[in-house]
């Protein structure tokens, strides 16, 4: 049975119940995870894991038209969390997301009925867009934060500059009335700084995703 909990960014899967929320698409396994059987995996199996998982989902999020940014997996409680995040030009919609969180949480399903449980307890699959913190380490990531004020290491410095434009090979950066250039390559990650004044333009999404309430009752 699945249980999805309506979240923004995030969905799951239960085999014993079905809940709503306003806050996303959460599932996990019920039928594991109970007191005194849980069972812990190790960094390597999280690792194999989170593989798995990123060549299950990448498909079906290219799919939608989305780029896959990232695969975590980390324990949650007596659960895991598996947090998948997509992006996009222009950004990701609640709607788009709500999408792409049904046909990512059937393929899972898919998987587990073909080959077996993704992990040997309960687990949350949440899917949500990045938020300001996301550092930029793709051509795309700078491409689609133009105008945004960021701080990046640049020839052994740390620089913070608008970012004025991009092209396919490097960046431009407005640093105090300066133009700098620099290629991809140069650049180390950068961070995209809050500005007071632009924190009304902020989407909820933007501020990153919100962990789900895994506290018992």
């Amino acid at each position: 049975m699945a249980q999805q909990a309506h979240k923004v960014g995030a969905t799951g899967r239960s085999r014993a119940r079905k809940g709503t929320s306003d806050r996303g698409h959460v599932t996990g396994r019920a039928d594991a995870g109970r007191d005194g059987d849980t069972q812990r995996i190790g960094k390597a199996e999280l690792t194999a894991l989170r593989e798995r998982v990123r060549g299950l989902v990448e498909p079906v999020i290219v799919a939608e038209g989305l780029d896959l940014e990232e695969v975590a997996v980390s324990r949650l409680g007596r659960r895991y969390l598996v947090r998948v995040t997509v992006d996009a030009d222009g950004g990701v919609g609640h709607d788009e997301l709500s999408d792409v969180s049904r046909a990512v949480s059937a393929a899972l399903d898919a998987a587990e009925e073909r080959s077996g449980e993704l992990t040997p307890d309960s687990y949350t699959l949440e899917l949500s867009s990045p938020g300001v913190d996301r550092p930029l380490t793709q051509p795309r990531h700078w491409h689609r934060n133009v105008g945004r004020l960021v701080a990046v290491r640049l020839a052994g410095h740390q620089v913070t500059g608008r970012i004025a434009a991009t092209d396919m090979h490097g960046v431009s950066l407005d640093v105090d009335g300066r133009r700098l250039h620099a290629t991809f390559e140069e650049l180390g990650p950068g961070r995209v700084q809050l500005e007071f004044t632009r924190l009304a333009e902020l989407t909820d999404d933007e501020f990153g995703p919100e962990l789900p309430d895994d506290r018992e009752d």
